[in-house]
């Protein structure tokens, strides 16, 4: 074996004479343009999107009006989080306490407690090889009290949209789509976010843009929006003048301040390049992979979709790929296997709290209110699909400051450790 054949874990030379460097997304591209536009939020003395009167030089409404454009949807909401944007829409779906909504077993631990803020039970569908929720197991998990979907479209990737639509029509439930992940990305030409009868999205510093803090609800429905909106502020009748809320909803406050929508709406203009770039990123290393022999990428249900924030394969076993990802890490390449057991990844349900125990007082919480006491039962190996793709993953992330020399090495470094091990 030659010196350049052999792994650098074990001596040899790695492909990467200096690591290829790692980044976040849009927090990492803030520049003039962030700064100009808080500055004169704090110029303006306008942190309030009411306050003078008038919404016309709001930085929210502004940034409500660009998604609304963009998905072509009726009503936007901007809130204080993602988490805040998934409360309010699953406030907004007029779901009753006990009712039951099927969320995928791998996505962040807002979704499930967004569904629990609404006195609403969480039931778990395993994944398939798209990191998105299996559609065949999604009809095994619907009962009499099952009243909504809420798709997940995980690191990325969008869920097979077709078919989930498909179910839900065919057994009268809603539909909210947990797009946080997926800013931006696209079904078969529509937007994510769109399908259903509400869409979530959040800014948060980790996702592609960001607002610092902050997210976005989008539905068409009126009473879907009304009920949303006195979630998302409980005086909204007040500060807008109207008596169209509809008050079976108690709300709390998501709103967004103007210093973090103003963020929002100057990294909204970066959304698009920075998509191109993950996306032709994504591609270069996809084509140099192909034929690989030992692993097997993971399908997207649409990769022109796809927002192209990250590449995913997977070995035969957990064992190959936490070895196959350490001689990767060697060669230079940051990677990353997702469920090993070792720090908590709280995207895994093996470690949401109520899987492992249900909250010691029963009597007051979503299984056991309104008359109605849940069947719905949760184990950490309930669902072994799903630890089973997250323990064979190997996760190569993509961000803009990749170079096509970066690419390349990414590919060069997987087939040689690929060559090595199979």
């Amino acid at each position: 074996m030659s010196n350049a054949d052999k792994l650098a874990i074990h001596g040899g030379s790695p492909v990467c004479a200096e690591r290829i460097p790692e980044s976040l997304h849009g927090v990492m591209e803030i520049g003039e343009p962030e700064k100009r536009a808080v500055m004169n939020v704090l110029e303006k003395k306008r942190v309030f999107r009411f306050y003078p009167e008038g919404l016309e030089d709001s930085e929210a409404a502004a940034l409500e009006r660009k998604y609304a454009e963009r998905l072509g949807v009726r009503h936007t909401l901007a809130v204080s989080s993602g988490t805040g944007a998934l409360v309010a829409g699953f406030a907004g779906l007029g779901l009753e306490p006990g009712d039951e909504v099927i969320i995928p077993a791998y996505t962040f631990i807002a979704t499930p407690f967004s569904i629990l803020a609404n006195w609403l039970v969480p039931v778990l569908c395993e994944i398939d090889a798209t990191m998105t929720m299996d559609t065949e197991h999604l009809r095994q998990c619907i009962t009499p009290r099952t009243r909504a979907i809420c798709p997940v479209h995980m690191r990325g990737f969008p869920c097979n949209m077709d078919e989930i639509m498909k179910i839900a029509e065919e057994h009268n439930l809603a539909v909210l789509e947990d797009v946080a992940q997926a800013n931006g990305g696209s079904y078969k030409g529509k937007p994510l976010g769109t399908f259903g009868e509400v869409g979530c999205f959040s800014f948060q510093m980790y996702k592609i843009i960001t607002a610092g803090e902050g997210g976005m609800v989008v539905m068409n429905d009126d009473r879907i929006f009304s009920r949303a909106r006195t979630q998302q502020d409980c005086a909204s009748r007040y500060w807008l003048n109207t008596q169209d809320e509809i008050y079976d909803v108690y709300g709390e406050n998501y709103r967004i301040c103007e210093l973090c929508a103003a963020l929002g709406l100057a990294q909204y203009e970066r959304l698009d390049s920075l998509l191109d770039q993950f996306r032709h990123c994504k591609k270069r290393i996809l084509a140099g992979l192909e034929g690989v022999n030992g692993i097997e990428l993971a399908p997207s249900h649409d990769p022109e979709g796809d927002v192209g924030i990250a590449v995913m394969f997977y070995t035969e076993s957990i064992e190959k790929s936490r070895e196959f990802a350490q001689a990767l890490d060697a060669e230079g390449i940051p990677c990353g296997t997702m469920y090993n057991k070792g720090i908590p990844d709280r995207h895994i349900f093996y470690y949401w709290p109520f899987v492992n125990q249900l909250p010691p007082d029963s009597r007051i919480s979503p299984w056991n209110c309104g008359g109605k006491k849940s069947d719905v039962r949760y184990s950490p190996d309930m669902c072994p699909r799903t630890l089973d793709y997250l323990g064979r993953a190997i996760t190569l992330n993509i961000h803009q400051k990749l170079t096509d020399s970066h690419c390349d090495w990414m590919v060069e470094a997987v087939r040689k450790v690929a060559k090595a091990l199979f």
